[in-house]
């Protein structure tokens, strides 16, 4: 009967686990220094962000993640053409956007400030990996 109730127990818990964890997409963790492009490898991703004390270095931290994914993604999968790339960058706003929560929990919002320095690091990787991408159509699904 113990067992019964520890195993019980046990699959609540990792059932919660899991629940928390659904609503935000996985990020691939890649470090910068590994990536292929020099000029992604040299770049502050985000300086702007880091430097307002406005916004969260844990959060800045994780919006860069996602940045730094889609490089990985851009080198892995070569895109061909702008609607290959936009496919990529698309995928990387919605994982943005569902950082917006952990924005508001630690007391900032994904603002004017904010979208200005995103979009241009966005413009920034893709001139860096040789497309000439409309940086309004890269982050076209963003609700931020």
């Amino acid at each position: 009967m113990k067992n019964i109730i520890i195993l019980l127990v046990s699959l609540v818990s990792i059932s919660c686990i899991n629940k928390n964890h659904s609503s935000e997409e996985k990020v691939i963790a890649v470090k910068q220094n590994n990536l292929k492009n020099e000029k992604i490898r040299n770049y502050r991703i985000l300086e702007e962000m880091y430097n307002d004390s406005y916004f969260p270095s844990q959060s800045v931290d994780k919006v860069k993640d996602v940045l730094l994914e889609f490089c990985f993604n851009i080198e892995k999968s070569n895109p061909k053409n702008l609607e290959q790339l936009y496919e990529l960058s698309h995928n990387a706003t919605g994982k943005i956007n569902s950082l917006q929560e952990d924005f508001y929990r630690n007391g900032s919002e994904i603002e004017t400030g904010a979208r200005e320095a995103i979009a241009m690091d966005f413009d920034f990787i893709c001139k860096s990996y040789g497309f000439k991408a409309d940086v309004e159509e890269l982050i076209s699904n963003r609700d931020w």
